[in-house]
């Protein structure tokens, strides 16, 4: 039904465009074509008189001398994308967000987007138009850009769910697992986002890298800026490592944006919540690795850089020390592993669910999970299933929970953490039920990161087990919310050299050996021995472990790259691991296009293909994030 909402709101803006009150004009001659609408941009330069700080002119109308240009007298609608003033916001985050060539870049690719749907609304509408003529035109156009325009700002919440390493190819595979595991052949299955009205695709690399890494592709997402691999909520002028560039670089954050303009926060992760995904959300460093003072090298920390885990916890200060005028509360939510950057090194400060010896890896005495307790009296922590479950999310204003020394467990390992943690899709409901208790709305980023580790260990079934978890957390996120005021969007931050192979027939089983079409055994390569549909270009290969469900057992085995004869082999166990052709110690990132998939208000615009840092300028229309962060400021 929530589908078809949507649907019915898309046909709803093509009705109203069709209609017009003015009168008619002179039909047009028989059989020629009807008048061409037009749009221009024009980029402003520093010191125009509509965007004083550089900014996007566009211009539409219709072509009404057929010469292929828009004249002067043929422009019936303007809008200017500016970028915003240095009254809004310290003049080291005015150069280098909005003045940014990729932050600029994403603005004109909004106005390309909300262009496309204008021109296939106004397709439709000239089809059922019996006045197809210059002057119905171009009040349609202007009708129609009005409708798009009162879309901006109409979303409450926006939720981003990040499947980390989701490439096409595990939305495709884990899309038939859930179908076949559910007695279905599999490849008519849908995952939950596959419904989703609105979809397009993301270009991933990094300014500095053909195949990118996370924490670039993150920032790029956060902040709609492009930048270098390995760095931080930075833009590429700094120096990967080097605490004396980043003074100058850092960005502004659709999450912090929406701190400033009274929004709820939260931030979940199936990673260490200061891994590099999650860390984008609202850290700016110059090393991703930098996750507690431990990883930092002496010259960085007395330079006074922080560590991500204490940036974290100082999120509060940090942003209002940072943007003029700005009164937040700090990050409402807050659940994932990685605990050990957190406490200090040092036994008495070892949860009861440990695994090491010494869980806490800070080398500075301090207990960063006590801090935030004493800095937020109406905080609750937690660290394990039983104190999750406790969690009454009614009366929680503010919620911390870490669940492992590292990352949390994968789904199908879930069963044999220590002290137990939640499912991401059980994370994700308490979220929801927390942060919907603010009138003003919330933004929450749901990462599910062990897809990602699944790959580079080369466990399919591990990736693509949580890809399903993820698409769960994903269904429940829909339920719990309204889409005609909630914004999600799905998506990944790269894609792995993860393939789907031979030529199975329909319903083969996705993990097992290649059977063809007509055939009911196992077909053989050149070499005479059986192949399995999924494989790895490269990684650490071939692995039988029975039973195991924990990926990260098989980095306790040789690499064994190249070909196996699986014969006798099960390949469809959760302890098998793939083939890979290259050998290397961990499986790769792949440089491809990830899909988006969006629905709510501000979904019509994702389409196409898209620089990724698009993905916060959808965000920032739907929920006109920069102007309500810029009334707040101004009201302070």
């Amino acid at each position: 039904m929530k589908n078809l909402n949507l649907t019915l709101v898309a046909i709803a803006i093509m009705s109203l465009t069709a209609c017009s009150d003015g009168d008619d004009g002179q039909n047009g001659t028989d059989g020629s074509n009807g008048a061409t609408s037009l749009i221009t941009q024009t980029a402003l330069p520093l010191g125009d008189a509509n965007c004083p700080n550089t900014g996007v002119r566009i211009d539409s109308g219709v072509d009404t001398d057929a010469d292929g240009t828009l004249q002067a007298s043929e422009i019936s609608a303007t809008e200017y994308v500016c970028a915003p003033g240095k009254t809004s916001v310290s003049s080291n985050e005015l150069l280098t967000s909005v003045n940014n060539e990729w932050f600029l870049a994403g603005q004109q690719q909004i106005a390309k987007a909300r262009q496309t749907w204008l021109n296939a609304t106004a397709s439709e509408a000239g089809a059922n138009s019996q006045a197809n003529n210059a002057k119905t035109a171009s009040t349609l156009q202007v009708s129609q850009a009005a409708n798009l325009a009162s879309l901006k700002g109409t979303a409450k919440n926006m939720i981003l769910f990040v499947g980390d390493g989701m490439g096409i190819s595990t939305v495709t595979a884990a899309r038939i697992l859930e179908g076949q595991l559910k007695g279905k052949m599999g490849e008519e299955h849908n995952l939950s986002f596959d419904t989703f009205a609105f979809s397009g695709l993301a270009k991933t690399y990094n300014v500095d890298a053909q195949t990118p890494d996370s924490a670039g592709t993150m920032t790029a997402m956060m902040s709609g800026v492009k930048t270098d691999a390995g760095v931080i909520g930075v833009n590429e002028q700094v120096e990967r490592g080097d605490c004396s560039t980043v003074a100058g670089t850092e960005l502004v954050t659709a999450l912090e944006l929406a701190e400033i303009a009274g929004k709820s926060t939260g931030i979940i992760s199936t990673a260490r919540i200061t891994h590099a995904t999650p860390a984008a959300t609202y850290a700016k460093s110059a090393d991703r690795n930098w996750e507690d003072i431990s990883d930092m090298p002496a010259e960085a920390v007395t330079a006074g850089c922080k560590d991500i885990a204490d940036q974290l916890v100082n999120f509060e200060a940090n942003l209002e020390a940072r943007i003029t005028g700005a009164d937040v509360d700090g990050i409402d939510v807050v659940m994932g592993g990685g605990r050990r950057h957190f406490l200090p090194k040092d036994t008495a400060f070892n949860s009861p669910d440990a695994v090491s010896s010494t869980e806490g890896d800070r080398t500075d005495g301090r207990d960063l999970t006590a801090e935030w307790q004493a800095k937020y009296a109406d905080g609750v922590y937690v660290y394990d299933q039983a104190g999750f479950d406790a969690v009454d999310a009614n009366s929680t204003k503010r919620l911390m929970g870490l669940f492992n020394e590292s990352h949390m467990q994968y789904e199908a390992d879930r069963h044999n953490d220590i002290a137990g943690e939640p499912s991401v899709a059980q994370m994700t409901a308490k979220a929801i039920d927390i942060l919907d208790n603010n009138d003003e709305g919330f933004f929450l980023m749901v990462e599910s990161g062990r897809i990602d580790h699944g790959h580079h260990a080369g466990s399919a079934y591990n990736a693509l087990t949580d890809t399903i978890a993820f698409s769960d957390a994903i269904t429940k996120a829909v339920e719990m919310t309204d889409m005609s005021d909630t914004l999600i969007i799905v998506t990944a931050d790269h894609g792995h050299v993860f393939t789907i192979a031979g030529y199975p027939k329909r319903g083969n089983p996705i993990l097992g050996k290649v059977v063809g079409v007509g055939s009911e055994e196992p077909a053989t390569a050149s070499d005479g021995m059986p192949y399995t549909t999924l494989g790895y270009t490269n990684g650490r290969g071939f692995k039988n472990l029975g039973t195991e469900t924990d990926a990260d057992e098989g980095y306790g085995h040789d690499i064994a790259a190249g070909r196996h004869d699986l014969s006798d082999i099960d390949t469809q166990t959760a302890g098998y691991h793939q083939e890979a052709l290259v050998p290397m110690s961990s499986e790769t990132h792949a440089g491809e296009d990830v899909g988006i998939y969006a629905q709510g208000p501000g979904a019509l615009l994702v389409n196409g293909t898209n620089e990724q840092s698009v993905v916060y300028h959808v965000m920032d229309f739907a929920a006109d994030l920069t102007t309500q962060a810029n009334a707040a400021l101004a009201a302070n």
